[in-house]
């Protein structure tokens, strides 16, 4: 996780100023080991002054628009990018993928490029314009399948 948090930070670094808000949310979702929801972010940030689930809210837009955190649509939790060397450009047209682990929550964001060129070359044939691509694979990681 230190090279995760690292990574996050130097991806902070070249976001614009961020409040103290969004850095402690940043910071939370940075040290976490699973994706977390607002609410469990909210639990862990009520001794840093966090009161309303509006303040976690408003945080984790900006930090998706500044490309530093994801949010995994079939869990409804966030986590954080595991690639912001790619926020000064944006994700490879604009894809984040994620394996996700049924039974221990593990997510993991990879990225391949035929994957994406398969997803570019869908839009273009079809003409349509994407606004964000996060692709989600459930099943079962490989320490859960051995068990």
């Amino acid at each position: 996780m230190t090279s995760h948090t690292h990574s996050v930070t130097a991806a902070a670094a070249r976001a614009p100023k961020l409040t103290r808000n969004q850095n402690l949310v940043l910071e939370t979702l940075a040290k976490a080991e699973f994706p977390l929801s607002a609410y469990t972010i909210l639990d862990q940030l009520r001794e840093d002054g966090f009161r309303a689930p509006l303040q976690v809210y408003r945080a984790l837009d900006k930090l998706l628009e500044y490309g530093l955190i994801h949010r995994l649509e079939s869990l409804n939790a966030f986590i954080a990018c595991a690639h912001p060397h790619h926020q000064e450009h944006g994700h490879l047209h604009g894809i984040a993928a994620f394996a996700i682990c049924d039974q221990c929550g593990l997510a993991s964001e990879f990225s391949e490029p035929e994957i994406e060129d398969c997803v570019q070359h869908w839009t273009q044939k079809n003409h349509f314009h994407p606004s964000k691509t996060t692709l989600e694979i459930r099943g079962l990681c490989a320490s859960c399948a051995h068990n």
